[in-house]
């Protein structure tokens, strides 16, 4: 099967110290697991604010800045960011509010979507971020599918994990690398996407 006639699940993320970037890759390998389906890895433009006030630059090795054309060309979308006092970061946010023109044309509609969060502590708000996350793809007129129980790594996990999607512990040093419980819901949000994709025929 050709990349053109595979279906493109957009792996969308905003990482400051490299762990949601971490979770997008597990997250791209569950994506790749499932036949028929290729993942697409972007980050959004970094900005600054008041809890990140130095212009963060991206690694040469990171990926791409998404673009419209990723966006619209997607079958499935799985947004990432850190936590900000229980919501979604202001880099992919300022994503969201830029993507009037996809809702004006209905591009997302019936396509399917997941969501994902890293927090520095494990009451950090994850599943209040993944929560307002969801908000503006159901705006767009997107399915939304979190993670099932099962997936025995959600009643296992000592650390990240919610039925709303994937979620990650990082510590409050940001040095906590992602454990194999963390890393299997990562993978299976990313076959679930996939998989709702090619049956829906995006």
């Amino acid at each position: 099967m050709s990349f053109n006639t595979l279906k493109k699940i957009l792996v969308l993320c905003h990482s400051v110290h490299g762990n949601t970037l971490a979770m997008a890759r597990e997250i791209a390998r569950g994506v790749e697991q499932v036949d028929q389906a290729c993942a697409v890895l972007r980050s959004v433009a970094p900005i600054t604010s008041a809890i990140d006030p130095t212009p963060v630059e991206l690694p040469d090795s990171g990926p791409a800045l998404v673009q419209s054309a990723d966006v619209n060309d997607c079958s499935g979308l799985i947004l990432g960011s850190p936590t900000r006092f229980g919501n979604m970061a202001s880099s992919v946010k300022y994503f969201l509010d830029g993507t009037g023109g996809q809702w004006a044309s209905g591009a997302l509609i019936g396509k399917p979507a997941g969501v994902f969060t890293s927090t520095a502590t494990l009451h950090g708000g994850q599943e209040a971020t993944l929560l307002t996350m969801m908000v503006p793809l159901i705006h767009h007129g997107m399915i939304i599918a979190g993670l099932p129980y099962s997936e025995k790594a959600l009643t296992r996990t000592q650390s990240g994990g919610t039925p709303y999607g994937p979620s990650h512990l990082a510590g409050s040093d940001a040095d906590r690398g992602l454990d194999s419980d963390e890393i299997e819901l990562c993978q299976a949000l990313g076959a679930r996407i996939a998989s709702l994709a090619v049956r829906l025929d995006t």
